[in-house]
């Protein structure tokens, strides 16, 4: 499992041009089973998606398709964890 941090690295103006098709990129790896859950940051500063994914490489081919990402809107830190605890309903994601 992994969180993808986003921080937007160009104004709010550039961000929304691409916000359109960032969620596009969202939906398809949600429908994927790639993605549990993401949402932006309070204040807006960037975004967080929580990833299941096999393994950091492809977490890596994940976000390269990633509008933020080609356009160089955003800067990306991974962080990879192992969930040993979690609610009922989340038991879906780990098996």
């Amino acid at each position: 499992m992994f969180i993808v941090n986003l921080t937007y690295i160009k104004p709010l103006e550039e961000v929304e041009k691409y916000l359109a098709e960032h969620i596009t990129f969202l939906n398809k790896y949600y429908g994927r089973g790639n993605f549990i859950c993401s949402g932006r940051k309070n204040p807006r500063t960037g975004g967080v998606i929580i990833c299941n994914a096999k393994n950091m490489e492809e977490v890596n081919e994940i976000i390269s398709e990633d509008p933020f990402y080609e356009n160089g809107i955003a800067n990306y830190d991974l962080l990879e964890f192992y969930p040993t605890k979690y609610a009922e309903d989340f038991k879906s994601f780990i098996e």
